[in-house]
């Protein structure tokens, strides 16, 4: 039987034997319509009356500001509209943070598209939003502002309460996505909206919440319906909101004695991993987190790679990396933080989680990760002056130029980065490498790699002779701060097409990379 280890809780828990159970109890008594007054419909109304109840002590609002949607994304986007709608004569201005979840992003690129305007409030590099920066976003004609109470993808928990004050003290209302937080605790602060998604926490798909607190002006955006106070067309599935809420219920106990031992594997993840494997970043702030979530980045390494070599092993994990053939762009949190994106994981631990998943894991980690460089290689560059030699052994070192061109034209991250590594140990310290790329990704990555090798990015322009073309060149500087000998970048890989070889450059031949 090969080791399993489920990692992604963040994406989806697996069901809850609570929820189970509930379920099944509820389609029972509770598949009539609740609003009949039948006795079917009576026995309905009477099981979503006091999931209502429950779910809204638990979140510490009224039942009867609490409404249910079909979705997490529903909810937020129903929240968003509809405080748009009410708050219309005040302005037409949202502010939203960079590192979102892509349904808030998306209603905000709705609302840009219906002619209102989008503030974006920029991260730092842990991706926390600041709470100057949100009191500096608020301006008269600002109708609503949008925080995640943490992160979906690196677990960075924001300042809600201290953004809910600025907002009050503004009069603008706040929403709040409280998908990754609301299975752990209460939402803090005087916030005006919030949403939420069953999976989240073990409860069934197709189950979202969305609290509008008396006082917020809110109007309904699609046709009004008598259920759900309007926010939510159609009677709502009792049996799945049952399960939903006690779900809800039972992980919050559990999670209130998991969350100590949880958090005590996730130090241990971030203190392993840097140390097991050479050049990986762990993201997100280290203190003030999610207690059951780790996100690091591998320098030359394909994050779709890593996602499916540790599925081999038994693992299952998420990527916000981009390195695939029909995703060009990297995640936008990631981008907004500025941080590595190629060889991207995120580890999202369940309750249930041992010490000894834990090792297993970071004594896997390692051997995958070299695996997957060994398999990935640069193509030496093309052009530019005094291109030393391409062995990746140093010696090029003295007798390299001022000035390398490297062409990564069509290659795929974490190709370009690899490229740029190679050709800087082919200029002296001072001289530049430009980079030539067409992938999305390749921005952040040289950027990241200059953060990671202290070498001096100087900046990035329109390559071509189309300047809104996706060609762009990058250059950087090389520092005197010393490049690795062993930078796994600097080296050719055994397959490795040479210089003036036709074929593509990729994985050797017969190496398949998917599961």
């Amino acid at each position: 039987m090969p080791y399993s280890a489920y990692f992604d809780v963040a994406s989806t828990a697996p069901p809850h034997p609570v929820a189970r159970q509930a379920l099944l109890a509820a389609l029972e008594e509770g598949w009539a319509d609740p609003a009949r007054l039948h006795r079917e419909g009576r026995r309905a109304r009477l099981l979503l009356d006091t999931a209502r109840e429950a779910a809204a002590e638990l979140i510490g609002c009224r039942a009867d500001e609490l409404s249910f949607t079909s979705s997490g994304s529903r909810a937020l986007h129903t929240g968003i509209a509809g405080a748009l709608a009410g708050r219309r004569r005040v302005g037409r201005r949202l502010v939203v943070s960079a590192v979102e979840h892509s349904a808030v992003l998306r209603a905000a690129e709705a609302h840009e598209a219906d002619g209102g305007t989008v503030a974006r409030m920029a991260p730092d590099r842990t991706g926390r939003i600041s709470p100057a920066t949100v009191t500096d976003a608020l301006t008269a004609d600002t109708a609503l502002v949008c925080l995640q109470s943490a992160n979906h993808e690196v677990g960075t928990e924001q300042p809600v309460a201290e953004a809910a004050g600025a907002c009050r003290a503004s009069g603008v209302p706040l929403l709040v996505d409280a998908a990754q937080s609301l299975g752990r605790g209460t939402v803090p602060g005087a916030w005006s909206l919030l949403a939420a998604s069953a999976h989240k926490w073990g409860g069934p798909a197709g189950v979202g919440m969305l609290v509008v607190r008396k006082g917020t002006r809110f109007v309904a955006p699609a046709p009004r319906d008598e259920r759900e106070a309007g926010r939510a067309p159609g009677f709502p599935a009792v049996p799945q909101v049952v399960a939903a809420v006690a779900a809800l219920r039972a992980v919050r106990e559990e999670t209130a004695a998991a969350d100590g031992r949880l958090r005590a594997l996730v130090d241990r993840i971030r203190e392993r991993v840097p140390v097991l494997v050479p050049d990986a970043e762990v993201v997100g702030d280290p203190v003030r987190r999610l207690p059951h979530l780790v996100t690091f980045s591998c320098l030359y390494v394909d994050g779709e790679a890593l996602v499916h070599a540790l599925d081999r092993e038994g693992f299952a994990v998420s990527s916000g990396s981009s390195c695939t053939s029909d995703t060009l762009e990297p995640s936008h949190v990631l981008r907004a933080m500025g941080v590595l994106s190629s060889g991207n994981v995120r580890v999202s631990l369940p309750t249930g989680t041992t010490r000894e998943e834990v090792d297993r894991f970071l004594e896997v980690l390692p051997r995958v990760v070299a695996g997957i460089r060994e398999r990935y290689a640069a193509p030496p560059e093309v052009g530019g002056a005094g291109a030393g030699d391409d062995t990746g052994d140093g010696t090029g070192d003295d007798a390299g130029g001022n000035e390398v061109t490297v062409d990564a034209l069509g290659l795929l991250c974490p190709r370009p980065v690899i490229e740029l590594a190679r050709a800087m140990r082919r200029v002296r310290p001072g001289g530049v490498v430009t980079v030539l790329a067409d992938d999305g990704a390749a921005e952040l990555d040289i950027r990241a790699w200059c953060h990671l090798r202290k070498q001096e990015f100087l900046d990035e322009e329109p390559w071509g002779d189309d300047p809104e073309g996706d060609v762009r060149a990058y250059r950087v500087r090389r520092t005197g701060h010393p490049i690795p000998a062993d930078d796994p970048g600097a080296r050719r890989v055994p397959g490795t097409p040479s210089a003036g070889d036709p074929r593509p450059a990729g994985p050797p031949a017969g190496d398949d990379l998917r599961p």
